[in-house]
């Protein structure tokens, strides 16, 4: 077990006291020029595309087991380690790097509430160094506690257990804005876009926790209920994924293939 005790949303000035904890390792998704401009000092780099896989036109794939265990190994990551993400936009990308880490099974991680733009703009110092992990060893194993595909979906459009939350703007869900075959939403799916969770007057972090709850519960998404988010590719949702682990909610599934998979196969019911 790490040592570092840090919850699953961490601010700035907490992962700046424990930077130097033994066994905790903050990974920058952020861009590669950005990157080798500013990062938190010691922060490894990862390159966002190399954790998705893709079969045209289906997008936001997992990628393989074999892959991801090698990257997390080349990371020096095992599982062992705390995994700190953070990028330098909204944090999607650092949450759908979490979310994948979650599906592996992997318990010890957080996100950087507000990411590297928090950071500095609360006079945390950064650094332009690349920093250099010591390879790893983590043999990967995907669990199906935190991913939904479409199948599962499908055999549970009707269960009042079961609850989807489609984390797009409004207008993807309605079918004004098309983005794939088919436009509309799973059927019986509720729209709580993900930008409503950001609080934009701070610093791009997460609303209160409070705000949150009131939010999701009053879009019928209660802590109850398994709860299976979605977007486009499973980037966005996975922001919401991390919300929602945030706040406590015990049955959460993010869907990988998300509306590339489900808009653009013929087959599946459609609102």
């Amino acid at each position: 077990m790490p040592e570092s005790n840090l919850p699953i949303l961490v601010e700035p000035a907490e992962l700046a006291d424990r930077l130097d904890t033994p066994g905790v390792v903050v990974i920058d998704l952020s861009d590669a020029p950005l990157y080798a401009q500013r990062h938190i000092p010691g922060a490894l780099w990862l390159e966002y595309p190399r954790l998705l896989n893709s079969n045209p036109p289906v997008m936001g794939l997992l990628p393989d087991e074999a892959t991801l265990s090698r990257l997390l190994g080349e990371l020096g990551i095992t599982p062992d380690t705390h995994v700190v993400a953070y990028d330098n936009e909204t944090n999607n990308k650092a949450c759908r790097f979490l979310w994948t880490l979650d599906v592996a099974g992997h318990r010890h991680f957080s996100l950087l509430n507000g990411g590297l733009g928090a950071w500095i703009n609360e006079g945390h110092p950064v650094d332009d160094q690349p920093a250099s992990p010591t390879a790893a060893e983590y043999p990967v194993r995907y669990q199906d506690e935190h991913r939904a595909d479409k199948n599962y979906i499908l055999t549970r459009l009707n269960d009042p257990d079961v609850v989807i939350l489609d984390t797009r703007t409004p207008a993807e869900y309605a079918g004004t804005d098309k983005r794939a075959y088919r436009a509309g939403h799973i059927p019986g799916a509720i729209n709580v876009e993900w930008t409503q969770a950001i609080d934009r007057q701070n610093n791009m972090k997460f609303k209160p926790a409070a705000t949150l709850r009131e939010l999701y519960e009053a879009a019928g998404a209660p802590p109850d209920k398994e709860i299976i988010v979605h977007c486009q590719t499973h980037q966005r949702s996975s922001h919401t994924y991390i919300v929602l682990k945030s706040l406590g909610y015990p049955r959460i599934k993010g869907y990988p293939g998300s509306w590339s998979e489900w808009g653009n196969d013929p087959d599946t019911p459609i609102e």
